[in-house]
């Protein structure tokens, strides 16, 4: 089906929903405290008691998604990091269980996506607002990714970027750990955009991108859209420092082309490199591999979004539905 086709926006219903909650117990400081505060703004909302999973180092959230399903669960709050967003996302990739992100600890690209940042009463607000959008995912292996898969640059600088860095400065942690690789050598590619012949370039990193935010709410990708059944695929092909400041100034000024980047249009990508190269999906790094093959799974997943559900930009009233959700916890509190 063509994007047209296949869009679909939900704007919510009266429906309190069934509820179950995925924590990485590590990145939440007081779990007790952290759930009392769920519990309680749900209440308020009117929604039923959630049932908690803890995810573990042997299962970060897959497992724990498929039993709140099986036990009923209509919407699936991830809370956690990246790989616990991806692995509740692999879980409920092709159902009719809503997904919502509490994002916690120090990195979420999804949360980034919708505007939420470690924001927990914009999360809850834009849950219990309905706002649902279905949105495409991305395919790599047996893993499925919301918002990009990456090979080569940005996997090595999250790979490089300390968890206590990020704990201490945010998403500029980030920086730091790209610092270092500025200046290593590129991979020699060959690039296979569904049938057409491969491309072959000499590249930093390239991006399979759902969605076009980066860490920290940057937009790399303007015109990629979360459910129009294609994924876009960045090469960035920058060999010098000035081709990354002016790469960076160009994502800044949010205005006209990206030097040095070029951009397709794929429903299946297969990207083989020279070398071994490390690998990320949303944000959570994979084994590394010479070969990154991703494909789009179209319409695959009910995401909750601020409204109006439709905008093209995923993070709309992300803002003020933080405003909002900072009151429903605070009711929640004297209640």
């Amino acid at each position: 089906m063509d994007g047209a086709e296949q869009k679909q926006a939900v704007a919510g219903d009266d429906h309190a929903p069934r509820s179950a909650v995925v924590v990485n117990p590590t990145k939440v400081a007081d779990l007790d405290e952290f759930r009392a505060t769920v519990d309680e703004a749900l209440a308020a909302a009117g929604w039923p008691a959630p049932t908690w999973y803890e995810t573990t180092a042997e299962d970060p959230g897959r497992g724990q998604t498929r039993q709140a399903v099986e036990a009923g669960a209509e919407l699936v709050f991830a809370c956690g990091g990246d790989g616990t967003v991806m692995a509740c996302v692999t879980a409920l990739a092709g159902t009719d269980v809503e997904l919502a992100v509490l994002p916690q600890g120090t990195g979420n690209l999804l949360a980034a996506n919708l505007g939420l940042s470690n924001d927990l009463a914009a999360g809850l607000q834009v849950a219990v607002e309905r706002g649902r959008r279905r949105l495409d995912v991305g395919v790599v292996d047996d893993q499925c990714f919301a918002v990009m898969a990456g090979m080569g640059f940005d996997a090595q600088m999250l790979a490089d970027t300390s968890e206590t860095t990020k704990a201490r400065i945010g998403w500029p942690a980030y920086v730091v750990g790209a610092a270092k690789h500025l200046r290593d050598r590129p991979m020699r590619l060959s690039i296979r955009i569904d049938d057409r012949p491969p491309l072959r370039r000499r590249a930093r990193t390239v991006l399979v991108a759902n969605v076009g935010r980066l860490q920290g709410g940057v937009r790399l990708l303007t015109d990629a859209e979360p459910d129009d059944g294609w994924l876009d695929v960045a090469v960035l092909t920058p060999n010098r420092v000035r081709h990354w400041l002016a790469m960076g100034w160009a994502l800044v000024r949010r205005r006209g082309s990206v030097p040095r980047m070029e951009v397709h249009r794929a429903r299946r990508v297969v990207i083989t490199s020279n070398r071994p190269q490390p690998r990320q999906l949303d944000g959570d790094l994979i084994a590394p591999g010479r070969t990154l093959t991703a494909e789009v799974r179209p319409a695959s997943l009910w995401l909750c979004v601020p409204r109006p559900a439709q905008d093209p930009d995923l993070a709309h009233d992300a803002d003020a539905a933080a405003k909002r959700g900072e009151k429903l916890v605070e009711e929640a509190r004297r209640e």
